[in-house]
């Protein structure tokens, strides 16, 4: 019996990991956090003093020593990068810039591609990112396109940062944004873009009860289908 895919796309601070992360809970579902991985890869590239935005060589020189793990504790799904736990540090600003420099280098994309889509053989999973629907998992039975207003999404992540007690300005959150809506949305391998049989959700003024409840009704619709 094939498992049942749903891919959630979207740019960065759009509610992707916390809407689908509840979904998958209240579905049973597998969640994976894609971006979680790129992250990890961005945290190793800046740990050994590479620049993300322009030492490529360097960066598919390291990827053959980057083991990257998911295990699920109490807090979710946790991410392990060579053995270390760095669920926190990888959701840092910098890091984050650092995750879609290095999502533009083809190598990383197919190193993580492997991955990502043996999770989706196993199991029936909700995974979000920035491809999934496009290029991941090309063959999900629901693709979801979520997105909101570049201001909302910015105080949604300011809001969070503050919340794991890591100092932040807005305004800094903000640029960070932009230029990752900027990257993602340009790049030549697997740009950011609605799938074309994605249904788009702008979850712009909504709570994250509402949006979780759309979801979930998507989820369901398409299930009894």
């Amino acid at each position: 019996m094939s498992t049942f895919k749903i891919a959630i796309d979207g740019p960065a601070g759009a509610g992707k990991s916390t809407i689908a992360k509840k979904a998958a809970a209240q579905m049973d579902f597998v969640y994976i956090d894609t971006g979680a991985m790129y992250r990890a890869i961005g945290l190793a590239a800046v740990r050994q003093g590479l620049r993300p935005d322009s030492d490529i060589s360097g960066i598919v020189d390291m990827l053959p020593d980057v083991n990257i793990d998911l295990a699920y504790g109490e807090n979710g799904q946790e991410i392990f990068l060579n053995g270390e736990n760095v669920s926190t540090e990888i959701r840092l600003p910098e890091i984050s810039v650092a995750a879609s420099d290095v999502s533009k280098i083809p190598e990383v994309r197919a190193k993580l591609l492997e991955l990502q889509r043996s999770i989706a053989e196993k199991t029936d999973v909700i995974m979000d990112g920035r491809d999934i629907g496009t290029v991941v998992l090309p063959d999900a039975q629901l693709k979801i396109f979520l997105t909101a207003s570049v201001e909302e999404r910015a105080r949604r992540r300011f809001e969070e940062l503050k919340e794991k007690g890591i100092e932040c300005d807005f305004e800094e959150v903000k640029r960070d944004m932009e230029y990752r809506d900027k990257n993602d949305s340009e790049r030549e391998i697997a740009p950011l873009r609605p799938a074309e049989d994605s249904v788009v959700l702008d979850t712009t003024g909504n709570t994250l009860e509402q949006s979780v409840e759309l979801i979930l009704g998507l989820i369901k619709e398409r299930r009894e289908v």
